[in-house]
């Protein structure tokens, strides 16, 4: 029996997906093999990573002007990737300061160049997206950088700083095709895919082409996107079985209704358990209103010992991982594309019976 996986990462992947991967598993087409087995150089592959190319840029409406990188190493990896690759002119560069995974971001360019927290929710434990004035900005950055969604808190970006002629950086790692998003609006959008987009393993980046080509000298070959675009994404062995499932997702996207019909769905999922914690006696919401994730719902009851005794009784119910980051405590619920609206619904009913209960 399949249960409803609430986990922020490696997360619920579409059923329709897995199925349809079972099946090719064994021999794909008239390969005679695996896709797991093939060369990435072979017509059978290349016609894979293309395919998932062309249907990801038609679901994102992505310009020409953008290269799409298949890559490894997470979006953990990007956090160094991005300085060494954007660092160019003054050695600048403005961060918002709304999560962890923007602050670890930070650390990791403090190595590289000068970094400028323009705004930061560390002292209200991340509770909220920072309100930030284009007064901080630093005119010459040499990029802008911010954390669209955050999962551990649950909050994310409503609106995007306008940053001007400096291009604005996201990690969209955990809202990616949630809802709709205007690429043209970024120099670089990257997203480990282990959330909204396929098995751990593949890390997807969308960059503007004009800001290839800066890495320095001693930046090593495989951090440098130039190359790696240069390549489309084949300088080594990308990670292939990844790069096929992002495909049958991409394709099962399409299937309902592009983005479009992702981001209706998503709303009406989200409202179902916001409004549930809203009215309820003993759940209630972490995040700010205003900044509340589609994607990760954070809530506790306000006694850790109710909250580890309604983590156990779910995990026994068949809904498994809503235990909170262990930097915060309480509960999350990751509520994914590939998260039916039923499995909201079945969890609510059953955290209506929890509340009667105790």
């Amino acid at each position: 029996m399949r249960v409803y996986n609430f986990s922020a990462g490696p997360a619920v992947l579409p059923l329709e997906v897995l199925e349809k991967a079972q099946k090719e598993l064994v021999g794909y087409e008239n390969s005679g093999m695996s896709v797991m087995e093939m060369s990435h150089r072979s017509k059978d592959y290349e016609a894979i990573i293309g395919d998932a190319e062309a249907k990801l840029r038609k679901i994102m409406g992505i310009p020409d002007n953008y290269s799409v990188l298949f890559l490894q190493g997470g979006a953990s990896l990007q956090f160094a990737m991005v300085p060494l690759n954007l660092f160019r002119n003054s050695n600048k560069a403005d961060y918002i300061e709304s999560g962890m995974f923007a602050s670890k971001a930070l650390k990791e360019a403090k190595k590289f160049g000068e970094v400028n927290i323009v705004a930061s929710s560390k002292s209200d434990n991340y509770s909220h997206i920072p309100s930030f004035d284009k007064a901080q900005f630093t005119p010459d950055a040499d990029y802008f950088y911010i954390c669209a969604n955050n999962t551990i808190y649950g909050t994310k970006f409503t609106t995007f700083p306008d940053t001007g002629d400096v291009p604005l950086v996201a990690d969209v790692s955990s809202c990616i095709l949630s809802e709709k998003l205007d690429v043209s609006q970024f120099g670089i959008l990257f997203a480990g895919a282990q959330k909204n987009l396929g098995p751990a393993g593949v890390t997807l980046v969308i960059i503007r082409n004009d800001l290839l080509g800066y890495a320095k000298e001693n930046v090593p070959t495989m951090l440098d996107y130039k190359v790696l675009a240069e390549n489309e994404s084949m300088y080594n062995t990308p990670p292939t079985y990844g790069i096929y499932m992002l495909k049958l997702v991409f394709e099962w996207i399409e299937s309902k209704g592009g983005i479009e019909g992702l981001e209706k769905m998503n709303r009406e999922k989200a409202a179902v358990l916001y409004d549930f914690l809203d009215n309820s006696k003993l759940f209630k919401g972490t995040a700010a209103k205003e900044d509340r994730s589609l994607m990760n719902v954070t809530f506790v009851t306000g006694d850790s010992e109710l909250d580890t005794k309604f983590v156990k009784a779910a995990t026994a119910a068949g809904f498994v991982n809503l235990k909170g980051h262990r930097s915060v405590g309480g509960m999350r619920a990751s509520i994914y594309n590939a998260m039916p609206k039923e499995g909201i619904e079945a969890l609510v009913e059953f955290m209506k019976k929890f509340e009667a209960e105790n």
